[in-house]
């Protein structure tokens, strides 16, 4: 397998705003950057590698104690401190880079922040960009022209589904009206992702998802779909890790049970904070792991705990990282799904490559991943008509779900094509 040098490296971005205040976390975002990382490579091979930046998921202790701006700006310059670093190393594959510069960029990010205990979700979702275009630069550098044959082989089995069909997890955030989620439902959608963890103390937080799953349910409890066994939309729910303790998400857990909302929950992503290590087999339903899944170990770990399903996020946390990650889950039987991160059209079908090829879901038979950058940005009709294929069929949402066909599949969602809006930030 070849080496490769980096011998050139280029960064730039373009800040995105939201329709309105975007919240979870116990916080809220305003805007999203749009990072760009440009290798060239001894060869003469380039890439371009796309990011959205998410302050608030990566590191929500650090969002909440700066301005919006100061995170982006950190977590930025993490990114160029990370490019030349790539410079410095030679690597077979993305695998092997990461490997290399992922302790070198941890140390610099406590430095850049000033905190021992950055978290390093701010670090993985900082290398997002320079890990896409290394993988871009691995293939081209290798005659690699689609998704399966860029992937190692050692990864394969965990992705060797061709589903037709991805359901689209629809993101309810706190401040959603109920006529925005009736009309989703209206338009088709069948699985309702609730952002719970509400700002304020545990109780405070406890009392207002509660209060909000109540709204929630009345909207959708009567829409029926032929999308789901039951009949009934589905919902997943996702605190970001808020629940200090089990027995707050027990309780709230009842309260889905009085309302009769309970039978509908598909799963519960990330509701248990991070450091916490309580054993979930008995909650009743299936927990999923989110945010503490930091590499395959603490994913492993989750799984021993009665998790049992792994959110991924190769838009969030690397691809090199999801790989990983997916392979040890396939090795255990425990089902998978992409989560969004609000990112960018071109980066909703780089994390479709991965959701397309997953084995479908436990209860829904698809495939599932979260996208909503359609309902929270205000040019998303124009990033979109930015996508190399923006009128292929497989990237229009389509009664709640994308269909994919041959197509899909032979253009691998298109991300081999130089993205030409942002390829022009750097002149040439």
């Amino acid at each position: 397998m070849k080496q490769i040098r980096v011998v050139h490296t280029a960064a730039d971005f373009e800040r995105e705003k939201l329709l309105q205040p975007f919240g979870f976390k116990g916080g809220y975002l305003t805007e999203l950057w749009q990072v760009a990382a440009k290798m060239k490579s001894e060869a003469g091979h380039s890439a371009i590698g796309l990011a959205t930046q998410s302050v608030l998921y990566g590191d929500a202790n650090l969002f909440a104690r700066s301005s919006e701006a100061e995170g982006n700006a950190l977590m930025f310059v993490l990114m160029a401190k990370a490019m030349q670093r790539v410079s410095e190393t030679r690597f077979s594959t993305p695998i092997d880079l990461m490997d290399t510069i992922l302790p070198q960029v941890h140390t610099d990010a406590q430095l850049l922040t000033g905190r021992s205990d950055v978290n390093l979700n701010f670090v993985y979702n900082a290398l997002v960009s320079v890990d896409n275009s290394a993988w871009l630069l691995y293939a081209v550098e290798n005659g690699y022209a689609d998704f399966d044959h860029m992937v190692p082989e050692a990864y394969r089995p965990a992705l060797a589904s061709r589903n037709k069909q991805v359901g689209i997890l629809y993101q309810v955030s706190y401040n959603m009206s109920v006529q925005q989620l009736k009309q989703a439902a209206e338009n088709g959608y069948f699985l309702f992702k609730i952002k719970t963890g509400y700002p304020g103390s545990q109780e405070e937080m406890l009392q207002k998802d509660m209060e909000r799953l109540t709204q929630i349910h009345e909207a959708l409890k009567d829409v029926r779909t032929d999308r789901t066994s039951h009949g009934k939309v589905w919902y997943t729910l996702d605190a970001n890790a808020r629940y200090e303790k089990k027995e707050t998400l027990m309780r709230y857990l009842d309260h889905a049970r009085r309302i009769g909302a309970f039978a509908q929950i598909l799963f519960y992503e990330e509701p248990l904070a991070e450091r916490n290590d309580e054993d979930v087999h008995d909650v009743g339903i299936r927990i999923a792991a989110d945010e503490s899944a930091h590499d395959e170990q603490a994913a492993v770990r989750r799984i021993e705990q009665g998790y049992g399903a792994i959110v991924l996020k190769g838009i969030a946390k690397t691809l090199t990282l999801t790989l990983r990650i997916a392979k040890s889950a396939h090795e255990r039987n425990i089902p998978c799904l992409c989560a969004d991160l609000t990112v960018n059209p071109i980066l909703v079908d780089w994390h479709k490559n991965l959701a397309a090829r997953l084995p479908p879901f436990p209860d829904v038979d698809m495939a599932l991943m979260e996208t909503n950058g359609d309902s929270n940005y205000v040019n998303w009709a124009q990033m979109s008509a930015d996508h190399p294929y923006a009128n292929a069929r497989w990237t229009q949402r389509i009664g709640g779900a994308f269909e994919l066909d041959d197509d899909f599949y032979e253009k691998s969602g298109g991300i081999f094509v130089p993205p030409s809006k942002y390829s022009a930030l750097f002149g040439r």
